[in-house]
């Protein structure tokens, strides 16, 4: 990363600060938020939000195999995840990888892999801050000094339980034709996958043991974790017991209202929000913000759908747009103890958005002050800055 970094204010502009929409001016210099005068940009007709930070996007895996035979080399996928995070605002990523007896891309020696791969691309080309959410199945008890290495080795800060065997099982009782597409994906014949299938499922009087060493190790590592898919309180309730406190895309409300009630952060996904329901046909993440069951929104699956949802929010007035945006800036940035971002306040990273107020297209984003995306009406106002300096200098 280069070690000259801009130092810029930004006139002009609508910015969200203390809670409210106000328009002043926000200065950076040396990657953080600052005062003083500085070269300005004229960004009238825009609005500076704070960057966005995603706590869950498996996008990622589309530019890692955009067909599942189709797979690129990991460094092609992180430098297009990046870059794609960027266009849309996001300055802080978790990437959600799996760790499971799945097979493929879901593997453990895949993540590994990723995780390699991301620590040799962040040193020295990274425009976003990407990190890796390992999303360890429940059945994996075999991997668990391995795991525990990785998150070590990697300074992995988020893990979340989630359990897929009674849905894979659920395919075998439905026919062979989903389960077949799953070995397929994996890389393994049908017998294969359904054996190792078979095999994780003998471990279930393992699995509570399992999770409460891996939650014990947790805590002593300082690693936040939380469980996915929670499909109703008492599933909450478990794993809130273990301190695995984050609750990630409850299934039915009931699992959000034990969240609520013992405290723990509760998020869902932003598509949801945009597409008015989920994909998978689960609770929607409007009842559950209109509920008060609902603390952060994350990508799940489309980078896009984040600043949409703020938006969206907005336009319903379900929530006022300073509220609507929090929950993908300030909340995340409390959730996982990142104090340094999440608000455009002096001696904060230089981390923001610039949208276009007429079109809601962001046009710029700025992560530990630099700039990681340029496009539109405001490069032409960022890129004039060298001549308009010039002039005032003579």
């Amino acid at each position: 990363m280069p070690q000259t970094l801009p130092s810029l204010r930004l006139t002009g502009a609508t910015i969200l600060r203390d809670g409210a929409l106000q328009d002043r001016s926000v200065a950076f210099a040396e990657g953080r938020i600052t005062r003083g005068p500085l070269p300005e940009v004229d960004l009238t007709g825009y609005l500076v939000l704070p960057g966005i930070i995603d706590l869950h996007g498996d996008a990622f895996e589309r530019h890692m195999a955009p067909r599942p035979t189709a797979p690129f080399p990991l460094a092609t996928g992180l430098r297009a995840t990046d870059r794609d995070a960027a266009a849309n605002g996001i300055t802080t990523a978790w990437l959600a990888q799996s760790w499971s007896w799945e097979g493929g891309h879901r593997s453990p020696d895949f993540a590994l892999s990723l995780l390699d791969a991301l620590e040799a691309y962040r040193a020295d080309h990274a425009l976003t801050d990407l990190r890796v959410q390992i999303r360890c199945e429940t059945h994996t008890a075999e991997t668990e000094a391995r795991l525990l290495d990785a998150v070590r080795r990697y300074g992995i800060d988020y893990v979340v339980f989630n359990n897929h065997l009674d849905e894979t099982a659920q395919m075998m009782e439905g026919g062979r034709e989903d389960l077949l597409i799953a070995a397929r994906k994996a890389g393994r014949s049908l017998q294969d996958h359904m054996k190792i299938l078979q095999d994780a499922k003998r471990q279930a009087r393992e699995v509570p043991r399992y999770l409460c060493r891996l939650a014990e190790q947790f805590d002593g590592m300082g690693v936040t974790y939380g469980s996915h898919d929670d499909p109703d309180g008492e599933t909450r309730e478990t794993f809130s017991m273990i301190g695995a406190k984050i609750c990630e895309f409850p299934t039915a409300r009931s699992a959000a209202a034990l969240a609520r009630a013992v405290g723990d952060p509760i998020l869902m996904g932003a598509p949801n929000v945009v597409r008015g329901g989920s994909q998978s046909g689960n609770i929607a993440a409007v009842e559950l913000i209109r509920a008060g069951l609902c603390d952060a929104l994350v990508s799940d699956y489309y980078y896009p759908a984040l600043h949409q949802a703020a938006f969206a929010l907005a336009d319903s007035g379900l929530l006022p747009l300073p509220a609507a945006w929090d929950m993908i800036s300030a909340r995340p940035a409390e959730i996982l103890r990142l104090p340094d971002r999440g608000r455009l306040q002096p001696g904060l990273r230089a981390d923001m958005v610039v949208i276009n107020q007429q079109t809601r297209a962001i046009e710029a984003t700025i992560s530990g002050g630099r700039i990681t995306h340029l496009a539109g009406e405001a490069a032409h106002r960022f890129t004039a800055l060298p001549q308009r300096t010039a002039m005032a200098a003579e």
